[in-house]
């Protein structure tokens, strides 16, 4: 009875720690607007792959900043999620001002 016990414990807190990692957000706020964009498009991260052409892995690594995506691949994942990309660079001073704003 130890023996399962002393397994239970172990088996709960890697489960913790896996959830706890999971949750952690990024320093990355693109990670937040992949993972949020994707769940409003209503799309699975399999449906996602099959979409785009990116493997599931690698959307996963995205959504958890594990991996930084290059321009062409935000593209392809926009496209797939029915949006558009949009990339602004904002003066700090006039962050919440639109005029100021370049993009591309």
């Amino acid at each position: 009875m130890n023996e399962f016990l002393d397994k239970k414990d172990e088996i709960l807190i890697d489960y913790e720690i896996r959830n706890n990692n999971k949750m952690q957000k990024s320093d990355n706020p693109l990670t937040s607007i992949i993972l949020e964009t994707r769940i409003r498009a209503g799309m699975t991260q399999a449906e996602l792959s099959e979409k785009s052409g990116i493997s599931q892995s690698d959307i996963s690594r995205l959504e958890k900043g594990i991996r930084n995506p290059s321009i062409a691949l935000l593209e392809r994942l926009a496209e797939a999620m029915n949006s558009t990309l949009k990339i602004e660079f904002v003066p700090k001073d006039n962050a919440g001002c639109e005029m100021g704003a370049s993009q591309f």
